[in-house]
């Protein structure tokens, strides 16, 4: 039966790929197995790059946040109201990540397991939407998905957790075209153009249409290629009669069903798109010099030259995935400034093949015959213009996900392509290019394996940046982040120097360095430095007033600390060190009044609720405290100083059942000193000796040059009745430090216990 208008072409040689035996449900079992084979090496990957922001950092993920905030903030938590908000409203993808949380924790298996479920559905997906509406021949639509299945681009999107919203985006787009395919009737006669069969299928493109923008932006393009598809693919017939005869007259009657069509379809784009704005409260997102550097260029021709060189290079990328990389800011592609510059002829030859493509696809429709290169361009070119700077500037230059949507058309082009070789090159040619294509699909399928690998870990994705664009700044910075993360300040001071030298004007680049100095006057000359590239940058004020603040100069410090908050509002250190500041000034009712401050614009920072209970506590008010202790954990269940702190408030008041539970519920999160030598104290007060020496043991072999311990130990024991092991202990202690005063009334006390009061005052 023939579908939506959509003539069989005269048999002709098609690709021999050796899969006659895999029809139906096997090759969709085919496709299957490979996307999981390919990927099966990603399951074990951590939350690595943009998945630390999006996912263990966004208060909108958490279990217990409100939908609200879900559809109120932008992917990264904030307001998109917020001037620092990046305005990508994508709240689906969130609640897949929400959910994903609700069913299985935070552990990132199971994001990777949904992350290939998706990529596994969109590329059957795609083999059924090309037997459907692209490909006359079923194994050309199966040699289209194998290629999706295995092309090394996709490796950011689906083994970066992010990288979801562009892979369900993608599903929905498919799902979106196919119900709208689905809508309009068969074309019986020529007199007429196809009519809308199922306002339920059309409404239902239109609400998969809006889930796939409500999941990434680009999903908004399937309207474009239904419209066109509609147009140009299922109206052809009548519209080329009557366009090229004499019933051009007719041409508006005729045309009626489809431009009721193109009008709702329209208007309804133009619907979202109005409420796309006002959710952005009418302004564009801002981005800084090192995320678009073409886009701030005052020349018309570099911007102009950069962008088409980007467009050739995206489809370089697609063509040829060898070199893959994370991150393509900063210093990655040069600005193109000259029309010497050899690099405008891969722009120009790109331009060359586009002209071929669109020339082919008119007179193919004149000749009533092969939608393929239509569909293929559509798919590559419509989903790709939010990313091109062609309406409106980019946060990036090269953003590899973004090419998971149009590397759809690529792949309908190279099977295409192929086909029609093999039904021009006879028998033995037909046979080298099946094995070149199996060649082909073995070699994406290696990269692929290979890249996933360098997706496990931070270090083992920011390393590779290094060695992939050795002179791209943003490359080294995050690199230095990760080692001074890790405490190897060395390697990290190596590489913020390397990408200062590429980037002067890394102001955060700056700034780190500043926080890995030893010395004062370095650290204030590089966050001075850091200050005058970007005099709004938060951290640098912050890092800055905190230093100012320890030598003293306090006026100048809450200045800054004042400005780090008015151009950070969200940076809850901020707050805290300001309010520090004055409750060491004894302005309390100010330290009050800027910690509250925080909590309204910070409500989920743990630390900034456990330090206001710390305050709280010194000026009296503990009752307050522990409910801000307990907030803390209820924010972050994993923060044991919090945790710490309630204990001691709680030991404070006598109740040492529930201290003793929150230490041991601290204990659960990590074996530290800091913990263990409260827990042992409250045991020694309440005269439980055994447990006591068994946790000062611990805390003893934890940091074994610690005094105040092993002092802690010896009273335990001498408590304990054990006063020979106490006084070994403490002579001990005394020969590694003699003025250890409390070392001596130790022993005093025992000998006393003995009764040898004459050797307990020689001590």
């Amino acid at each position: 039966m023939t579908v939506h208008g959509r003539e069989k072409t005269p048999g002709r040689l098609r690709l021999s790929v050796p899969l006659e035996a895999g029809r139906g449900a096997g090759r969709y079992a085919v496709l299957l197995a490979l996307c999981a084979l390919c990927y099966s090496n990603s399951l074990h990957g951590e939350f690595v790059h943009d998945d630390v922001w999006a996912i263990s950092n966004n208060p909108d993920v958490r279990p217990g946040s409100s939908l609200q905030s879900i559809f109120s903030n932008d992917f990264w938590g904030k307001r998109m109201a917020d001037n620092t908000s990046h305005k990508s409203y994508r709240p689906l993808c969130i609640l897949t990540f929400k959910l994903n949380i609700l069913l299985g924790g935070m552990t990132p298996l199971y994001f990777h397991v949904v992350n290939v479920c998706l990529h596994c559905a969109v590329t059957c997906l795609l083999m059924h939407t090309c037997d459907r509406c692209v490909f006359d021949d079923p194994r050309l639509a199966f040699l289209t998905a194998l290629l999706f299945a295995v092309h090394p681009i996709h490796t950011e999107a689906v083994s970066g957790i992010v990288g979801r919203a562009d892979v369900l985006a993608c599903m929905l787009f498919l799902l979106a075209f196919l119900s709208y395919i689905r809508s309009v009737g068969v074309c019986d006669s020529a007199d007429c153009l196809p009519s809308t069969v199922s306002v339920w299928a059309l409404g239902a493109s239109l609400l998969l249409g809006t889930c796939a923008m409500l999941v990434k932006e680009t999903g908004i393009t399937v309207f474009g290629v239904c419209v066109f598809y509609d147009a140009l693919v299922l109206c052809r017939k009548p519209l080329l009669l009557h366009l090229s005869g004499s019933k051009m007259k007719d041409l508006l009657r005729i045309s009626v069903p489809f431009l009721k069509r193109a009008c709702a379809v329209s208007l309804y784009v133009a619907v979202i798109m109005s409420f796309r704005l006002w959710l952005m409260g009418g302004s564009m997102p801002l981005f800084s010099e090192q995320d678009n550097p073409a886009s701030f260029s005052p020349h018309l021709l570099t911007r102009f030259l950069t962008y088409c060189y980007l467009l050739a290079f995206n489809a370089w990328l697609l063509l040829s995935p060898a070199v893959l990389c994370y991150d393509w800011q900063v210093g990655s592609i040069p600005l193109v400034e000259s029309l010497w510059d050899t690099r405008n002829v891969a722009a120009l030859l790109l331009g060359v093949v586009m002209v071929a493509l669109c020339l082919h696809c008119v007179m193919s429709l004149q000749r009533l015959e092969n939608r393929e290169v239509l569909l293929g361009v559509l798919f590559l070119v419509c989903p790709f213009i939010p990313a091109s700077n062609l309406f409106f500037r980019v946060g990036f230059v090269v953003a590899e996900r973004v090419l998971y949507m149009p590397s759809m058309g690529y792949c309908i082009l190279v099977a295409h392509g192929l086909g029609r070789l093999c039904s021009v090159v006879g028998r033995w040619g037909t046979t080298a290019l099946t094995v070149s294509t199996l060649l082909l699909l073995l070699l994406f399928s290696w990269k692929t394996i290979q890249q996933n690998d360098i997706w496990l870990s931070r270090e083992a994705l920011f390393r590779s940046g290094i060695q992939t664009l050795p002179h791209n700044a943003k490359v080294h910075y995050n690199y230095a982040n990760f080692l001074k993360d890790r405490g190897r300040h060395q390697e990290a001071i190596h590489h913020y120097k390397t990408a200062l030298r590429l980037c002067p004007r890394h102001a955060s680049a700056m700034n780190n360095l500043g926080t890995l100095t030893r010395h004062p006057e370095d650290a204030e000359h590089y966050y001075r430095t850091a200050l005058d590239t970007n005099p709004q940058h938060n951290r640098a004020l912050f890092n800055l007033g905190n230093l100012l603040k320890s030598q003293g100069k306090k006026e100048e410090a809450e200045a800054l600390l004042r400005d780090s908050i008015r151009f950070g509002p969200h940076f809850a250190d901020a707050y805290s060190s300001l309010a520090s500041l004055y409750a060491e000034q004894k302005r309390f009712a100010e330290a009050n009044d800027v910690y509250l401050q925080g909590i309204e614009s910070c409500p989920d920072s743990s630390d900034l609720h456990n330090n206001y209970g710390v305050f709280l506590v010194d000026t009296g008010e503990g009752d307050l405290a522990a409910a801000h202790y307990q907030h803390a954990v209820r924010l972050k269940p994993a923060h044991y100083v919090a945790m710490v702190n309630l204990g001691r408030l709680l030991r404070s008041s006598s109740e040492n059942k529930e201290a003793e539970s929150w230490y041991k519920k601290a204990l659960q999160v990590t074996r530290k000193v800091d913990i263990l030598t409260p827990l042992g104290a409250l045991y020694y007060n309440t005269g439980r000796y055994e447990e006591a020496l068994q946790v000062y043991r611990e805390a003893a072999t934890l940091q074994p040059d610690s005094t105040d311990i092993w002092l802690a130990l010896a009273q335990v024991l001498a408590m304990a009745g054990r006063s020979k092991e106490a006084e070994k202990m403490t002579l001990g202690i005394i020969s590694k430090q003699g003025s250890c005063i409390e070392c001596y009334r130790l022993l005093s006390a025992i000998y006393s216990k003995r009764g040898n009061n004459t050797e307990g005052q020689q001590r």
